[in-house]
């Protein structure tokens, strides 16, 4: 199954069910639930932190955190 972390910069997934309990509870008020859709912006140039774009919202967070996050992909080409 594939996860956040394993996203190509402007690729999209759709967050598939995962336990919350992994997850801090900030991130979960910024819309990271199940059916939402997420996409990789950038990484960081030693691989940590990722920005992703998560309902209209840019963050950052580790590549640990984002291995916990399953997802859908829905774009398989990144766009450039």
């Amino acid at each position: 199954m594939a996860t956040v972390a394993d996203l190509q910069p402007g690729q999209k997934g759709i967050i598939t069910e995962f336990d919350d309990a992994v997850l801090p509870i900030k991130l979960l008020e910024l819309g990271c639930l199940p059916g939402n859709e997420v996409e990789l912006v950038q990484v960081a140039p030693l691989k940590d932190p990722i920005y992703i774009n998560l309902s209209g919202t840019h963050i950052a967070i580790r590549r640990v955190l984002a291995n916990h996050i399953p997802v859908s992909i829905v774009d398989n080409k990144p766009s450039l």
